[in-house]
Parts: structure tokens; sequence; C-alpha cells
């Protein structure tokens, strides 16, 4: 049985609370600002009139905000001073609360660009999690294409439609939250499919039968045991090109004046990504040469 997410819940259309960046200009009430201390600390604040936030260096006053540029700076009564900013998506990520661990933005931002998802396109998603990539596809399909996400957990799938609300301030109309199982799908064809669960072999043949021709096959898994599987199921299918599979390390840098050498933390894996097209129906795909292991 499958259950949508409700477009009329009362959170809907509230104010301005939301933080697509759609929104810009001076900071309203309603808003939801970064702010960022002289140590880089990040605090998040809904703006309301006559509000405070309290920090350990003092309060903010909400007042001294509204009205003001983004990128301004405001002083607490203790004298310190802090950056405000409105969230980016990357920020709004890795600060949301989740139940599912969420797909990272440097994992999100492979998916969007080797998936090529673009305006218009129609999406399925399986495994919507805590939201966090709903955001990004959303997002990226703009209001001429679709998603459709499918979440297996009745609290993962609270947690996804609380978080894509809060972001976009409603519940987009291109988006169709479905608690369920992907081999409920029994819609129309779509042009790229992402695959975020456990045994994402198990869904190969539904996957097969509702991508377009030409679509992308996105994988997201954390082991390279389910790597391995996977690569090797779609491989059998016979209908897809040569599977790519990488993994991406990403490593800040310390650049002050001459001192320039890499951070003492960097994130490492997360998961493993993999790509592959869908041939068109009849067409076997060309044998990949590989040499011969040694032995």
């Amino acid at each position: 049985m499958v259950r949508r997410a409700s477009s009329t819940s009362g959170e809907r259309g509230e104010g301005r609370q939301h933080l697509s960046s759609t929104v810009s200009g001076e900071f309203q009430p309603g808003d939801r600002v970064q702010l960022t201390d002289p140590k880089g600390r990040k605090y998040t604040v809904v703006l309301e009139k006559g509000g405070e936030y309290h920090t350990h260096r003092g309060a903010l006053a909400h007042d001294d905000l509204i009205g003001q540029p983004e990128g301004s700076v405001v002083v607490s009564a203790g004298g310190t001073s802090f950056l405000a900013l409105r969230p980016l998506l990357a920020d709004y990520v890795l600060s949301m609360p989740r139940g599912a661990q969420v797909i990272y933005p440097k994992d999100a931002a492979q998916i969007l660009m080797w998936g090529d998802i673009r305006p218009g396109a129609k999406v399925l998603e399986a495994g919507a999690g805590s939201g966090a990539l709903s955001c990004s596809l959303l997002r990226a399909v703009g209001p001429e294409g679709s998603v459709t996400s499918y979440e297996v957990r009745e609290d993962h799938h609270e947690h996804a439609e609380r978080n894509v609300k809060r972001f976009f301030g409603e519940i987009p109309e291109n988006w169709d939250l479905r608690l369920g199982d992907l081999l409920e799908y029994d819609g129309e064809p779509v042009d790229r499919i992402v695959l975020d669960m456990l045994a994402p072999w198990d869904v190969l043949e539904l996957v097969k039968e509702k991508l377009l021709p030409g679509g992308v096959l996105i994988v997201y898994v954390a082991t390279t045991t389910q790597l391995s599987r996977v690569t090797e199921a779609i491989r059998e299918q016979q209908n897809w090109t040569e599977p790519q599979a990488w993994e991406t390390l990403l490593r800040p840098w310390h650049v002050v004046g001459m001192a320039v050498r890499p951070e003492h933390r960097m994130v490492a894996h997360t998961a493993f990504l993999l790509t592959s097209r869908r041939l068109a129906d009849g067409v076997t795909p060309p044998r990949v040469q590989r040499r011969p292991s040694k032995g």
C-alpha cells in the first residue's frame, strides 16, 4: 500500500519560513538566517519582530537584522560580531533533522552532474531517507520536471516530508513522496532513476522496464560488497552501458598567505556511486575488453 505526502499540512505556505534560495533581498520577518561567529560556528534563527536570539556571547535582537541586506554583520549585547546570511542548501542538508543518514553535498553534486539531472526531467528516487537528495533533485528538475520518491520506513518518510517542506516552504507540486517499495511503481517510464537502498539489485528488472532508453541509472551504496553485486547484476542484464563506479574524497585546504597546506580533517569515504545508461530494447552492449589477470 502506498501513502503519499500531504500537500495541505498546516505548515504549507506559512509566511516566509523556508530556506529555498529563491528568497533574496533584505531580511524579512519569517526568514531563516544563518549566523556565523568569529570561530566559524554557525547558528540558525527564524526572524520575528521584537525577537531575540540568546548566545553565550550575549543576545542578538532580530530587529537589528530585519531590513538589512544579506551579508550584514550584527553585534550581540556582549560585543561579538556575527555574519548573517541565508543558509545554502548544503548548509541545510548538514544541519537538517534526520532519521536516516543524509547523502552529503559532495555526493549529491556528483549525482546531479553524472546523472545529468536537468530541468524538465522526470526522476524516480528509491530511498528518500531524510529528504536531503530529494531537495537537490527537485531544485535541479525545476517546475517543469518531477520527482517521485519512495521510502519503505514510515519514520524516514515523515522526516523526508518535513525536511523538504521546511526547505521549500511547502510540499512542491511536482514531488510525489510515497510510503512503500519501489517495486510498487506502476507509472510511466522516466528519464532518470536514483537508487539509495540496501539491495538495489532486487529492483533492476523494474528499473529496466521503467527507465527510458538513453536514461541514466544512478546507484548509491556504502560497501564494496554492495558495489560488486549491483555492478555484476547490471552487466548480466545486458541492457546497459558498462557501469562506471567511483567515490569522492573532499579535502579542504588551509590558505593563509604563503602557508598553504591540507587541513587536518577531510570528508573521506561516505559511499560509492555507480552510473549506467539504458540501451534500446534488443541491443546487446559491446563486449568490454579487459586485461587478463596475472596468474
